[in-house]
């Protein structure tokens, strides 16, 4: 199965991987790792009130050369074409979003990941899950932790359904649920709809974004900036203004940030709403911060 028309040299040249790509572990390894670097995690359509699309041809539009970034769809789709393209066979799941959730909360499907077939192994791929996302592929294998260029995470197994935890503060911590049930495009569609549009989405109702870097993590929360450095502290600061929000997004998380009347309303309201607490992200049915 090909992906035609997705344009791989302009991907490949978007994340910063050179030279030829095969179907290998190192390669799917370099793409992991370079790919939530370069493309950020953001919201900015839904805030903004803009449809998401997520047919290829729109995603490579907006992530690829419109240096723009996404959510879990548009990252992991667009990650589904390029590897179909270079010749990995890829799966699409769905998983339940249990970070920060009540212990037995039952949440919607409403996560995307994917699962890589690469010499011999079988492999999870998540590039989409904001500031807690995978820097490498993990194996499909519930047998104890995995090293990622940032945090270790691993993989629970319990009657064929898989819960990711990542070690954060020397703690475990649930961040999804899956199984192996494969999902085709158009089964995001929607939920898609639903979290870019509905007032209870926190994609429609807060600004978000988050991007990776060697030992650090970005994330951005309304108008709370985090950079948490990997095995060490966080700071925080609060952004003022809208105009300070923009300054960010565009050079912290390297955002091409729509130049528009409603985004800039949108940023004007993150900017004048009450004070809110640095705490961790109560995001049930979507990605943490």
């Amino acid at each position: 199965m090909t992906a035609p028309g997705i344009d791989l040299g302009a991907y490949l040249e978007r994340i910063g991987l050179a030279g030829p790509v095969a179907p290998t572990l190192e390669t799917l390894r370099a793409i992991h790792r370079l790919h939530p670097q370069a493309i950020p995690f953001e919201n900015l359509d839904p805030l903004r009130g803009a449809p998401v699309h997520l047919d290829p041809g729109k995603l490579e539009e907006k992530l690829v050369r419109g240096r723009r970034g996404g959510y879990c769809f548009e990252h992991n789709l667009l990650l589904r074409e390029v590897l179909l393209a270079i010749g990995f066979p890829v799966r699409g799941l769905a998983a339940r979003v249990v970070w920060n959730a009540p212990p037995g909360a039952v949440t919607a499907r409403s996560h995307m990941l994917l699962r890589v077939l690469a010499e011999g192994q079988e492999l999870i791929a998540d590039v989409g899950f904001g500031g807690q996302v995978l820097t490498g592929p993990l194996r499909l294998d519930a047998g104890g932790e995995q090293a990622t260029p940032h945090e270790p995470f691993r993989l629970a197994e319990d009657g064929g359904a898989y819960t990711l935890e990542a070690q954060l503060d020397g703690a475990w911590r649930p961040l999804y649920r899956f199984d192996l049930t494969e999902q085709l495009p158009i089964d995001y569609v929607a939920i898609n709809y639903y979290l870019s549009t509905s007032p209870a989405s926190h994609f429609t109702q807060k600004l978000l974004a988050a991007r990776t870097a060697p030992g650090r993590r970005y994330a951005l929360r309304n108008d709370q900036l985090a950079i948490h450095h990997t095995g060490g502290p966080t700071e925080r600061r609060t952004l003022g203004s809208a105009r300070e929000l923009r300054d960010v997004l565009e050079e912290t998380f390297g955002v091409a940030a729509p130049d528009d009347a409603a985004l800039d309303a949108a940023l004007a309201r993150v900017a004048t709403a009450p004070a809110r607490v640095a705490t961790a992200p109560a995001q049930v049915a979507t990605a943490p911060e």
